[in-house]
């Protein structure tokens, strides 16, 4: 055991900057070796001797400042001088410091020099308190990792990880949890909402609740799976982390301030609706009408096989062959289909912007449902909204991509120019399946003919 300890540092050891430690030491023994020199010789009458030992030894010094010690600086790992922390009393902390208070104030008023044993020996563990906290913290790394698809309303598991790099001591009593970033100075625009009070979209964090690690051990990393939900669609940010501890005595609670560039993007649910399973039965049937409509031409003539529907028996080609033959016509089992959102919305048919946002979060929710119908169906997919283009391709491929334009979708003013609807409507062989907030009026009449419109 202690041979493989004895290893582990050999190998780990930095001999460059330890032979630069030695070096330091050895010149700077020189330079004091010669510093005494000079004090006996200068004591002897020898001023001479001992003005050029004190400039040897003032040389000696100033070679290691300024050779040797920059190297060493650079080689020390110094990042826990930079650490934000934050502090703040604990309930338990507070009576502490009111009793050292009382403690100060009788040891005062009596000159008793037990109590002020007592109050020194209360002040020191205040201070070493302080120093553990801050060995603690110090020299540790989070990581959290979250999976690459998220949607609303499901448990996912993230991963939590603390890595310590400190090779002696271990770490105790940590805490992951959120922070709130640092608040920048409020932009004009900013300030000119606040004014108007129009409501500014507050940053949705990842991390709610503290994940709690009781101990990591020196030179090693310790994960934690950790069971998270996040209840709406939508961009989530963690631009700050905290690691936070109280130990050893619970009487300051600490919080060292990590940044963080943590970004996910939450899908909307896909868990149907009942207006979903109202309208499917009627939209299998229009892109079935719409298919067969689609499927008479005539593709490739093949033997039989036990699956296939009598109705499409070649007796021709089967009288000819002298084995049952059957037509395969283009587009029989293919299902290609467009699904597409309207973002477009005249926001003067709401009484308020909630009526609003609730209207749209449902239509964005049926979207996403619809999509992926379609990719349990293993159908070609298709995905336009404003601002996003999915070209057709196996649902395998587009689904992750329309179901993130989703989670980023928002409601858009009419434009006077071409709407969203016409562009859709010039598109040609394929069906379309369109959720928009326009009136039936405003459907361009080429749409109807290819397209299950859903109206909200």
């Amino acid at each position: 055991m202690a041979s493989a300890f004895a290893l582990r540092v050999w190998r780990n050891l930095d001999r460059p900057g330890w032979r630069n430690f030695a070096m330091a030491m050895a010149a700077l023994a020189l330079a004091l070796l010669l510093a005494i020199y000079s004090g006996a010789a200068a004591q002897s009458g020898r001023l001479w001797l001992a003005a050029c030992s004190a400039l040897g030894a003032l040389g000696v010094a100033g070679w290691v400042a300024f050779t040797i010690v920059p190297v060493l600086a650079r080689r020390t790992p110094l990042r826990w001088l930079a650490y934000q922390i934050d502090y703040k009393f604990t309930r338990t902390g507070k009576i502490y410091v009111a009793g050292v208070m009382v403690m100060a104030l009788a040891a005062l008023n009596t000159g008793n020099n037990l109590l002020f044993i007592v109050l020194a020996c209360l002040i020191a563990g205040i201070l070493v308190s302080g120093v553990a906290s801050r060995t603690v913290i110090s020299g540790v790394d989070v990581h959290l990792t979250l999976p690459e698809h998220i949607f609303a309303g499901q448990p996912v598991m993230a991963l939590a990880e603390l890595r310590n790099h400190k090779f002696w001591l271990p770490s105790f009593s940590l805490s992951i949890v959120g922070e709130e970033p640092a608040r920048p100075k409020k932009s004009r625009g900013k300030k000119k909402a606040e004014k108007e009070g129009r409501p500014l979209p507050a940053p949705a964090a990842i991390l709610t609740r503290p994940v709690f690690f009781p101990f990591v051990p020196r030179a090693q990393s310790t994960e934690q799976t950790v069971e998270m939900s996040f209840p709406r669609r939508g961009v989530y940010k963690q631009e700050a982390l905290g690691l936070r501890t109280g130990f050893p005595f619970g009487f300051l609670q600490k919080t060292r301030r990590i940044s963080s560039d943590l970004e996910i993007v939450v899908y909307p649910s896909v868990k149907p609706a009942g207006e979903f399973y109202e309208i499917l039965p009627l939209v299998s049937g229009e892109l079935e009408s719409y298919m067969r409509g689609r499927g008479n031409d005539l593709y490739a003539i093949r033997d039989y096989r036990p699956m296939d529907s009598a109705r499409h028996v070649d007796w021709k080609a089967t009288a000819k062959r002298g084995a049952l033959q059957v037509r395969e016509f283009a587009r029989e089992d293919e299902r290609r289909v467009l699904v597409a959102l309207d973002p477009e919305i005249d926001s003067a048919r709401f009484a308020n912007p909630a009526e609003l946002q609730e209207k749209f979060e449902k239509a964005v929710g049926l979207c996403a449902s619809l999509a992926w119908h379609f990719y349990e169906c293993n159908s070609v997919l298709e995905f336009r909204t404003l601002g996003t283009t999915l070209p057709a391709a196996p649902a395998g491929e587009n689904i992750y991509g329309a179901l993130h334009a989703l989670a980023k979708a928002e409601p858009q003013p009419l434009t006077s120019g071409e709407s969203f609807l016409h562009r859709i409507g010039e598109l040609g062989g394929i069906f379309k399946i369109v959720v928009t907030f326009q009136s039936r009026g405003a459907v361009p009449t080429n749409l109807w003919s290819s397209s299950f419109i859903l109206f909200q």
